[in-house]
Order: C-alpha cells, then structure tokens, then sequence
C-alpha cells in the first residue's frame, strides 16, 4: 500500500526510481524485461490483426437505394440504433465491431453502401436503413476490393482537441459541395469516401484553462467551446475515421490530384469549434480495401449525422435511387397452405411468404402488370396451386409461354383431367360446342354478344338480327347442330327449307319467309358483312376442329368440379379476332357451367378458378361484368383477371374490376396507370412507388376474411425448374378428353339424314 502511496503522492520521482533500478540492475533482467515487453507488443499485434481478419471474414456490402424524399432526422435516428446493433461485449480476443459508410462516385452516377462485418447480424441493417429512411431500398452482397492500381488520397483527422465539435447543423445539405467535387468524373477513374464508426467505448479529455488571465474575447470564444464541449458529451459517441482516395487503371497523376484537392475541400464546411487536417494515407488502395479502424476521433451522433448521411437534395446527380418504398404485409395476409393461393415473399422486416386464401379468391383478383414484369410467372404460381389441391381451372393464354410453363410444371398425376386447347399443336384438339345445352336462347345470346362485340366497329341491326335467327334455327335442329352449319343456313335453299320445316316459332318462320322472298342478289347484299366473318372464323382448321367439330368431348361442369382447362390460342397462330372469339366462347361456357350450379347445395359447390390473361379481350358476354363478378363469389368460381395498361379497358369494364375484383395486384405501371392505382393503395403506397417498382416486385392489396387490408409490397417467386418430360406426358393424357363420349340412347334424338353437315 506504500508503493500506491508514494505514486499517488509523486508518480514522477516513483518513475525516476524504477529507471534508476533498472540501470543498475543486473543486464540480464533489463534484457528479459525487454524481451517481455517485444513478447507483449508482437502478441497485441498479433491479436489485433486477428480481430481485424475476424471482421474481414465474410463482411457484407450493403448497397442503398435513395428513396425520392429523404427525412433529415433519419440519419440520426440510423446512428443511434447502431449504438445497439454493434454494441458487443469485448474480449482480449474480439473487438467492437464497425461500419464503413461508403459514397462511391463513377462515370455511370453515385452510389451509398455500407460495409458490414459478418458478425453483425444478417437483416439488422438493413431494416435499419429502411426504418431510418422510409421508402429507401437495399441490396446485400459480399464486400469486394478496389482493383484500381493507381490512386492519390488522404486521412482527414480531427485538428483540435476531440472534445471540441465539428459544425452540424446546416441550411442546405452539406453533400452538395462532395457531389459537386465528384461531377465530370472520368470513364475510368473512381472517387470513395469512407467513414468508418463504432460506438465509443470511452470519453473526450476535457482541457482545464484559466480565464483570469484572458481578454474578454478570448474568455467568450472559451466559454461558447466549453459550452460545446458539455453538449457534446452528452450525447452517444462514435470512434471514426474519414479516409478518401481518387483511384484509376491508368496512370494520370494530375488529374487525380486536382480530383483529390476538390473532394478535401468539401470537408471544410464542417469547420467550427473544430475542423479537419490532412494527415497522409500509406497505399490508399489498401486501406480503402482493409477497412481497418484503429483508435479515431470521437463524434457525436448529430456529428456523425452530418458526415454520412442520404442526400437530401431530390436532384442530387447521377445518384442511384430506389424505386417503390418497401412495406411490410399487415398482420393477417396469410402464409402458406392447401388453401392458400402464393403470391409471393415480403421485401420489408422479416421476409415471409404471402398469400391470397382461396375463400377471399371468391371475391376475385385484378392483376396489372407490363409484359415482362412478372404477370405470368405470378398467375402460374396460383394456378400450379390450385392444380396441386385439385381445384377445378379453365386458364385462357393469348400469348402461349403460361400454358406452356404449366404444361411442363403440372403433377403427372393430373394428366387425365387435363382437357388442352392448343391452336399450334398438330394432335387433335377437344370439341366445345357453343350451340349445345339446356338452354339454348342463352346459348345463341352468349354467341350473338360475342361476335358482335369482337366486330363491334363493323356490326349493325340487320347483322345481329340474321345471326340470331339463324342460330336459333340451327339450335332447333334434331341432333348437333354445328357453327359449320351456318353458311349452309344462309346459302342453300334446300338445307334452308328443311331447317325451317323443324321451326315451332311464328316470329322465326316469319324472318324465314321474309327471307326467302329477297332476290339473290338482295340476299347476298346483306348477308356479306356476317359471312365474311364467318368464314374467316371458319375457314381455320384449329376452329373447324375446336368448335365447329361435332358435340363437346368433355363437361365444362366436370372442369369446375376438379378438373383443368388450359386453352393457348395465341394470337400468331390464328390472328386477333379468331383468338378473341374462341376465349370467349370458352369463358361463356365456363360462366354458363357456373350458373348451373345454383341447383347445388352450398356444400357441394366446390371451389374453382378461371384465370383469364389479356382479360379485355375475352369478357364479351352479353351482360355486365359487375354482375358476373358478384355473382360468381355465389358460385364459388374465383376470377383472376390480368392485362397490361389500364385504357385496354373500357369504361364501363374497367369500373366494374374497380369495384368487383376486390384484391388488386399491381406490377410496375406507367406514370398515367399509377395515378389511377393509386387510389387502391393510398396512403401506404403512392403513384411513384407503383410507377417504380423493380421487376418481379407487386404492390397488393388483398381481401382477408372479406375486409381490405391496407396495401404492401412482396416480390414474385421464380417457377419451380420444367420437368423435361412432363409436357410430353401431359399432352399425351389429354388426348384421352379429345374424343366424343357417347350419349345414352335414350338422351339422343333422332337426327335428320338430310341436315347432316
């Protein structure tokens, strides 16, 4: 306790006594004392770069996408909670861990990252980023080294004493002046800012000066620092060190000077109490690469803010920015299961997947999105789904690739129960003819508003009056009436006046008589508009074989009952209208099978989807969609309706899918589009963040347990790998659904030999 005494009392003359023993001592103690003392240093250096190699191992590089508006409290609130993300207790093995925040410049714009060792945990910055900066964005990968060989840079270092502060409060962001160093960079030269920080783990010394002795002047200017000095020890403190360096793959030392003496001089608006120097940087590519962060000057949160921050200027140039503003799925929006159809994985907080129950389907989906984005990819996801669950499907592909990618991703167990409409297959297609059913004027009304809808520029009264007539004639005739029938109606007497003679209504022999009674020439006159349409429908051998085949080979009602529809008429085998004409005569169908099962009980009306692509082209029926739609969730038939642009829809559509299909899916739209979807997902999401989303990222707004929920964003799965054989043996089990199955004898009227077609 004496010696502690006589240190405390004198260290000074304790020093002076422990060198003089040391001197008189025997050489050999002094000798191993010194080899203790490089035995110390050598293990320290040792543990040091150990810790560094620790931190090295693994790192991460977190790449930050600039939302449009950025909050100037948020880096702020970014440092603060990294006072507890790297907090970590310290051993003579480990270190406190530290980040580097990075600003890149280079001729193709300006980039923000941070550089994150591995032994912070994967996620907690990044949701850092997003909580500090809503709507900004962030992209992980694995930390890479500068490969320039040629560079010219500096440490900037605290001038004064680190108790005294750097300027931090501004009008303007203080980033312009770096932006502003970084313009006109070359093709092959890169400027980087580093700004490597940990939290302190101790305090600024604080000078003790006597004021008796100053001038009024000096003792303000002392008082206002002293003032600051107190301020800034009470907030958090961060460890740091600013490097720069200009780097090249070419020698051009000037230019790289003249670029280095711009990117310092932006430091200086940071002068105050305190201010920064120049201090010489050893192989700047190295240390721009190690990273490493010995002992540095201590900063204050609002300091450090100042320093490493977003850009707050929305004009900030060639800076990266985000797209759509990432947002978490409410509570509620399902996960996955059998009776959830997958929409995709949450890009905000906790990746999850995310999903649309087969219940809230019912009150059916619009799906928006540009060729390209992800539409399909997302619609084959749900339909695989609802395949998998044995769910009844009818899917309509205008394009081909859905189809398709189904075909080579269905189990091979559902082979049987696949019926496939394939306009550039070679096989035999199945028959589905519109003319057959219970109910033959609904019939002939879904066929007459199909037609005239497709041909809608070009249809008159007179057409509409003589398609009716005739098609009414032909359901009336013993047997299968066909559409190949139809030409034959209007052409030939003698067919004519044998159907006729199989007419109960008076209205409809009295449009026959009328008919007969017009010359050739007369007739001919106004049956052109209709046959000309006729014909090129007709004349296809996809839709003589299709449609106007013979009786249907399969049972709509059957599909919706478990079993799966996929029709891929695309429009380069069969042109625009023909391929408009059979989608709708296929979803006709499928509305016409829906409707019939209100003679069900509830129980037994099991849950069935119609998917429909390019869905403007296909609604064609002849009443309101907003009707079908509320009507179809009676039914348990989910629609799933999707296009590109919002003027492929008529008004009077377009209000109906508004109201009608409640859960919307959103894929990156045009400036005019989000402004009109907009309106589904505000406040969440505004027009910018629909306009911008990155591809194969949605912003939904789903139905749970019928009630809205407010809208998020998720970005789409990928597909699961194609099967190489899988399509093969699909179309080979689907053959099975293209052959007519016969009708008992009893149901079969007798047809007349001289209608045959």
């Amino acid at each position: 306790m004496s010696a502690v005494k006589d240190f405390l009392r004198d260290p000074t003359a304790v020093f002076e006594h422990l060198l003089t023993w040391l001197t008189t001592a025997d050489p050999a103690i002094g000798i191993a004392l010194a080899g203790v003392a490089v035995a110390a240093a050598a293990l320290r250096i040792w543990l040091m770069r150990r810790q560094h190699r620790t931190l090295m191992a693994g790192a991460r590089m977190v790449t930050v996408f600039v939302p449009p508006t950025v909050d100037p409290a948020g880096s702020a609130m970014f440092w603060t909670n990294l006072v507890g993300l790297l907090h970590r207790r310290r051993t003579w093995w480990t270190t406190q861990p530290h980040v580097a925040f990075e600003y890149a410049f280079s001729s193709s714009g300006a980039q923000i990252a941070l550089w994150v060792p591995r032994v912070v945990p994967a996620g907690t910055v990044e949701r850092a980023v997003e909580a500090a900066w809503p709507g900004a964005r962030t992209k992980t990968a694995p930390a890479t080294e500068t490969a320039q060989v040629t560079a010219v840079g500096a440490e900037l270092r605290l001038a004064r004493s680190e108790a005294l502060p750097i300027r931090s409060d501004f009008a303007a962001d203080p980033l312009r002046t770096l932006f502003g160093a970084a313009a006109g960079i070359g093709p092959h030269e890169r400027v980087t800012v580093q700004i490597l920080a940990r939290p302190a783990k101790r305090l600024a010394r604080t000078r003790s000066t006597s004021t008796r002795s100053l001038d009024n002047r000096t003792r303000l200017r002392q008082s206002a620092e002293d003032r600051a000095v107190v301020a800034k020890r009470n907030a958090p403190m961060f460890e740091t060190r600013v490097r720069y360096a200009v780097t090249a793959d070419h020698n051009v030392p000037q230019a790289l000077h003249g670029r280095a003496r711009a990117v310092a001089s932006a430091f200086t608006l940071f002068s105050a109490h305190n201010h920064y120097r120049l201090t010489r940087l050893h192989n700047p590519i190295n240390a721009l690469n190690s990273r490493r962060l010995r002992r540095g000057d201590l900063l204050s949160i609002p300091e450090l803010a100042a320093l490493a921050h977003l850009p707050l200027d929305a004009a900030a140039p060639g800076l990266i920015r985000a797209g759509a503003k990432a947002v978490a799925p409410p509570p509620g929006v399902a996960e996955r299961g059998t009776d959830i159809k997958p929409i995709g994985i949450s890009d905000s907080g906790r990746p999850r997947p995310v999903g649309l129950r087969v219940a809230d389907g019912c009150h059916h989906v619009h799906i928006m999105g540009a060729t390209g984005s992800g539409k399909s990819e997302l619609m084959a996801r749900m339909i695989l789904a609802d395949a998998e669950a044995g769910r009844g499907l009818v899917v309509i592909d205008p394009k081909g690739d859905l189809v398709s990618d189904l075909l080579a991703r269905l189990p091979e167990q559902v082979g049987p129960k696949v019926v496939l409409f394939d306009a550039t297959s070679r096989s035999r297609p199945p028959v589905l003819n519109p003319l057959e059913g219970n109910d033959e004027h609904q019939a002939v009304d879904n066929l007459v508003s199909i037609f005239s809808r497709v041909y809608s520029s070009s249809w008159g009264p007179r057409t509409d009056d003589i398609f009716r007539a005739a098609l009414l004639t032909l359901a009336a005739l013993p047997g299968t009436p066909t559409l190949i029938q139809l030409p034959k109606l209007l052409t030939e007497p003698a067919f004519r006046e044998r159907a006729v003679a199989h007419i109960q209504d008076e209205v409809l022999r009295g449009f026959w008589a009328w008919y007969s009674e017009l010359s050739d020439a007369s007739r001919a006159q106004i049956i052109a508009p209709l046959m000309n349409k006729l014909r090129g429908f007709l004349l296809r051998p996809f839709v003589r074989a299709s449609i106007a085949g013979g009786p249907s080979t399969f049972d709509m009602d059957a599909v919706l009952n478990g079993g799966i529809c996929l029709v891929r008429i695309s429009r380069d085998s069969l042109g625009m209208e023909t391929a408009n004409l059979i989608g709708s005569i296929i979803v006709a169908r499928t509305w016409q099978a829906a409707v019939r099962r209100a003679r069900l009980p509830r129980h037994q009306r099991h849950p069935c989807g119609l998917y429909i692509d390019e869905c403007h082209n296909f609604l064609n029926l002849p009443y309101p969609i907003e009707d079908m739609l509320a009507e179809a969730r009676a039914y348990e038939l989910s629609l799933t309706l999707a296009h590109q642009y919002h003027l492929q829809l008529t008004r009077e559509l377009a209000e109906g899918i508004s109201t009608n299909a409640r859960s919307k899916i959103y894929f990156t739209a045009s400036p005019e589009d989000a402004r009109v979807l907009a309106r589904h997902t505000h406040p969440r999401l505004n027009e910018h963040d629909i306009a911008h989303l990155p591809q194969f990222h949605v912003a939904a707004r789903l139905i749970v347990n019928g009630q809205e929920l407010p809208a998020f964003t998720a970005v789409t799965e990928k597909l699961p790998k194609p099967s190489p054989l899988r399509s093969r043996q699909i179309r080979k089990a689907a053959q099975a659904n293209t052959h007519a199955v016969p009708a008992p004898c009893s149901a079969a009227p007798t047809a007349d030999p001289r209608l045959a077609g």
